[in-house]
């Protein structure tokens, strides 16, 4: 089985997706959080927000580092997204130093800006404090070395080596549905059972959905 042909059919049916790209501390975590619901299909993680050239960990300039998603909004809408966005980080700024870990919230259309004004007064009642997110229209995004990406994932080697057939280079978790599940399962998101009943509802051939949730079960972490 390869992951790209399988996951390609998944794209192919899954409808029109959209983005979205924000910062919420630590990358890492924010993208096993989102990498977990169902709906999100591929999540990368990066830099944005700032004017140094070519960021990278070591040298972060002043960008933010954030987080990337490729949605399904017939499956988890972008009000979705936002509400598990503010419900899940600092939004004062006193909480931050420098801007390596901000609040931060790029739009991509002037609809997912209109939806961010609405959501925003609507979370502020319910936070009970003025949100002092960075909201700015999206520019540029610089993905991340390959050691950031599905960081938790990573920290399982006998993981790994149980999906070097699927993942023979590591390069394709960047980009991977399943392995953002994964990412996600590992770091205590979602549970066993949620993510074998998602993968049977998988616009994908049987034999890929068998394969896959084979796969999954069996896994010795």
């Amino acid at each position: 089985m390869d992951i790209e042909t399988i996951e390609k059919g998944l794209y192919q049916n899954g409808g029109q997706l959209e983005l979205a790209t924000f910062g919420m501390g630590c990358f890492w975590g924010p993208e096993a959080r989102f990498g977990s619901l169902p709906g999100v299909m591929r999540t990368r993680v990066g830099f944005a927000g700032g004017q140094t050239a070519a960021p990278t960990y070591r040298k972060m300039g002043d960008h933010t580092e954030t987080i990337q998603i490729e949605f399904d909004p017939s499956i988890i809408s972008y009000t979705e997204v936002l509400k598990e966005f503010w419900q899940n980080h600092y939004t004062n700024r006193d909480n931050y130093k420098g801007r390596q870990y901000i609040s931060l919230l790029h739009y991509h259309t002037e609809q997912q800006h209109e939806l961010i004004a609405k959501v925003k007064k609507e979370m502020e009642t319910q936070l009970g404090e003025e949100i002092e997110t960075e909201i700015s229209p999206f520019i540029d995004f610089t993905i991340a070395e390959g050691r950031h990406q599905k960081y938790y994932l990573k920290r399982y080697p006998k993981a790994l080596e149980q999906l070097s057939e699927l993942y023979p280079h590591q390069e394709l978790l960047a980009d991977s549905t399943f392995a953002a599940r994964l990412n996600g399962f590992v770091k205590g998101y979602g549970t066993k059972k949620g993510i074998i009943d998602e993968l049977e509802q998988w616009s994908i051939g049987k034999a890929e959905k068998l394969f896959l949730i084979d796969l999954f079960s069996k896994m010795k972490w």
